[in-house]
């Protein structure tokens, strides 16, 4: 797991799992979904992202299937990190 991967699955545990939830969240793990990021929480950790990698995201790309999985969201950072 390279390092924004491992961020953005960091802060998913820590800020949107209840304290006891033994769910484990993978790079795959179906975060939208799967019930463990729901819109609310979705525009938070695109906010997070915007100013931890000092990125935009088009609201038009910050879909739920573009938030669905760590995977998926490390791709968009990726994206935005190279405009």
């Amino acid at each position: 797991m390279d390092e924004l991967t491992k961020v953005i699955r960091d802060y998913v545990v820590k800020e949107y799992l209840e304290e006891g939830d033994d769910r484990e969240v993978t790079e795959t793990s179906p975060l939208i979904t799967g019930g463990i990021v729901d819109s609310f929480s979705m525009v938070s950790l695109k906010r997070f992202l915007e100013k931890k990698y000092a990125i935009q995201i088009p609201d038009d790309q910050a879909t739920p299937d573009a938030f669905d999985s760590v995977q998926r969201i490390a791709a968009l950072v990726r994206r935005f990190q190279q405009k």
